[in-house]
């Protein structure tokens, strides 16, 4: 669809919530001063934009420095509301002890090969974030691995989010997330956001960026049909359903498309800037 086609999907619309790694923000971290100035129009305007993310708090100052943008930010993919200039949490939502334990040992079973990491909700004297010594991070960080067990890791943690790697670039992640899914979709919700790495993340069971976003909406008296999301990946699919308006990024997983009412150009053409531009002409 072009901007000038927008204008149906745009009527009404009371809250803005955007994902934001090809989405809103483009691979090399940066965005446009066209978006930088649309979000700073929509703070002005008092248009609600929430970035929801599957990103910790700890990666969100970066995106904060480069868009200027302040208010909340829904992480761990629904597992933390938190405010977007301090970082401090707001609401958390953990996966149980009890939940955690069986995941892990279920799955440990039935998958060779596989190594956990897990992110919990801050706290003042520890870094939120540890992983097993095979688990292979994407982006390293080497204060973070440990040869202890993640059950013994996070043993008195509120963890927000469980994450599960196979250091195997023959596998695909969908595969991995169908075979996770037969197996713990009663214990946690399970999901992926990168097509190219072969990692599941996994938060409480009911927990979702769709079920944050819609107690969020709800406290300050936004129905789901006067909301628009976007996204690009499968952890976006529960709050593009939510939402009145569900846009999905151009390019984006399958599964995106499908559930997508409409598709927006990538972070590279400004696709959820110019649709917020849009919602502020029509306002």
């Amino acid at each position: 669809m072009s901007p000038a086609d927008w204008r149906t999907l745009t009527e009404g619309i009371a809250l803005i919530a955007t994902d934001l790694d090809g989405t809103l923000v483009r691979h090399d971290g940066s965005v446009s001063q066209f978006t930088v100035d649309t979000l700073a129009r929509a703070r002005a305007a008092a248009l609600p934009v929430v970035f929801v993310t599957g990103r910790p708090p700890r990666w969100i100052p970066p995106v904060s420095d480069v868009t200027g943008h302040h208010g909340v930010a829904i992480c761990a993919n629904g597992g933390l509301l938190i405010d977007i200039a301090t970082t401090a949490v707001i609401e958390s939502y953990p996966i149980s002890p009890e939940a955690l334990e069986s995941v892990v040992t279920v799955l440990r079973a039935e998958v060779p090969g596989i190594a956990f990491g897990a992110e919990w909700v801050p706290t003042p004297d520890a870094q939120p974030f540890a992983h097993e010594r095979a688990y292979q991070s994407k982006w390293p960080v080497p204060d973070a691995v440990t040869d202890a067990d993640v059950r013994e890791f996070t043993s008195g943690r509120s963890v927000t989010k469980l994450l599960a790697r196979i250091n195997d670039p023959t596998h695909h992640v969908d595969a991995f997330l169908n075979l996770a899914l037969h197996h713990v979709e009663d214990l946690v919700e399970v999901t992926h956001s990168d097509s190219s790495d072969v990692l599941l993340e996994m938060s409480a069971a009911g927990v979702t960026k769709g079920s944050t976003l819609a107690r969020y909406a709800a406290s300050i008296g936004v129905a789901s049909r006067h909301a628009a999301a976007m996204g690009d990946m499968p952890n976006d699919v529960s709050m593009l359903t939510w939402a009145g308006v569900g846009l999905g990024i151009t390019g984006g997983h399958a599964w995106v498309m499908e559930a997508a009412d409409a598709l927006l150009p990538g972070p590279g053409d400004d696709g959820v800037a110019h649709f917020i531009s849009a919602v502020l002409a029509g306002r």
